[in-house]
């Protein structure tokens, strides 16, 4: 099986995008519990035009990082492994079963109690992390598993999506809101007319984000929004999508997901750092990555494949997918974002974080470690 062009640029900029995150985020960790504390805790609340600077970050550049996950959702949905019902179903139920299981794991120690709210923290998987930890084993990777991972991961954050639009959207404006759909439909009729100059599509998503900003609904949904009214056509190298996409692929990598990190782990971590893992939250977002992933993973693989409903690949083994499930488990980017809208205190975000953080990088470690033990060696793997 020949990896598209475009797919192979996303992967690479992907895992090249999780590598520079790790050193982020330890750089960023660093800085927040040295003597630079203060200064470079407080760089982040600069305010820019009436906000803070993290604001910025987190509603405005993360808007475009969901425009990215929207272009490669619709190249999947029309020309890649969403395109068959049947080679959709294994992705779409690892997803189901990667989100629905850690959140009821979460749920299970927090129902009724104020951190409840949490339970959609652990449901989310970092494309970036998940693919940079893959790619450390570099030509050993089957075809397969990387196309698996990329699929189930960006369903899973499309899945992450859709929570923060239901649950954790506050004090609706449904003038702002209603502004928002009538330029999302605005621009869908332009899709329809095939206009193909990106020019006023682009345009239209700053003004529909405006409105989403301001409608209680997260401003970064816009994002996923304009990627599918943008014009996919054949999916070729003049496509309007194609462009955009490869337009943003390093951009995003480089810069948007970097400066997320950075900005979202500037946490002063406090002693002991026994007590935040004792609370009953940090208990749920703990197990619910790094178990309630692979295994939520592996029992809705197995039930859509006992049902008929898909067909495993035969380089997917069942070892293998315990390790991609373990990889899922690393909810950094997603799992940070939802932590920002589910607690208002500042105790409980930066006790969240930290426990995504240490979840994140268990589940990385224990994924690597399956995978490097249960996948061929390099002499092994046939050319796919």
């Amino acid at each position: 099986m020949k990896l598209t062009k475009l797919f192979q640029e996303f992967f690479n900029s992907e895992k090249a995008g999780g590598l520079l995150l790790i050193l982020c985020a330890a750089l960023s960790i660093l800085l927040a519990n040295s003597g630079w504390q203060v200064p470079y805790i407080n760089f982040w609340k600069t305010d820019l035009a009436g906000a803070h600077l993290d604001h910025w970050i987190n509603d405005g550049l993360m808007a475009i990082f969901f425009l990215l996950i929207g272009l490669e959702l619709e190249r999947e949905v029309y020309t890649g492994e969403l395109a068959s019902f049947k080679n959709a179903m294994l992705p779409i139920a690892a997803a189901l079963g990667g989100m629905l299981v850690p959140a009821a794991i979460h749920l299970w120690f927090n129902f009724g109690t104020s951190t409840q709210s949490g339970a959609g923290i652990p449901m989310a998987t970092d494309i970036a992390f998940a693919l940079g930890v893959l790619s450390l084993l570099g030509n050993r990777v089957p075809t397969a598993l990387k196309i698996f991972l990329t699929a189930f991961a960006i369903i899973d954050d499309i899945g992450a999506i859709i929570t923060i639009a239901i649950f954790y959207s506050k004090g609706l404006s449904f003038l702002n809101l209603g502004a928002a759909m009538g330029i999302f439909l605005l621009l869908g009729i332009l899709n329809r007319l095939k206009v193909r100059n990106l020019v006023p599509y682009l345009v239209g998503g700053i003004i529909m984000w405006y409105f989403m900003l301001h409608s209680g609904i997260h401003a970064t949904i816009s994002g996923v929004l304009l990627a599918f009214v943008i014009p996919f056509g054949s999916g070729d190298e003049k496509s309007p999508s194609y462009i955009l996409q490869h337009l943003l692929h390093k951009p995003v990598a480089f810069l948007i997901l970097p400066l997320f990190a950075l900005a979202n782990t500037a946490i002063n971590i406090p002693g002991p750092i026994s007590e935040t893992f004792s609370t009953t939250n940090s208990t749920g977002i703990f197990l619910g990555l790094v178990v309630g992933k692979p295994v939520g993973v592996l029992i809705f693989v197995l039930l859509v494949t006992a049902l008929g409903l898909s067909t495993r690949p035969a380089a997917l083994t069942w070892k293998s997918l315990v390790g991609l499930g373990m990889l899922g488990g690393i909810g950094f980017t997603m799992s940070m974002f939802i932590t920002l809208l589910a607690f208002n205190d500042n105790s409980s975000i930066d006790a969240s974080k930290i426990v995504i953080m240490v979840a994140s990088a268990t589940s990385a470690i224990l994924g690597f470690a399956i995978l490097y033990f249960t996948l061929p060696s390099k002499n092994q793997v046939l050319e796919s």
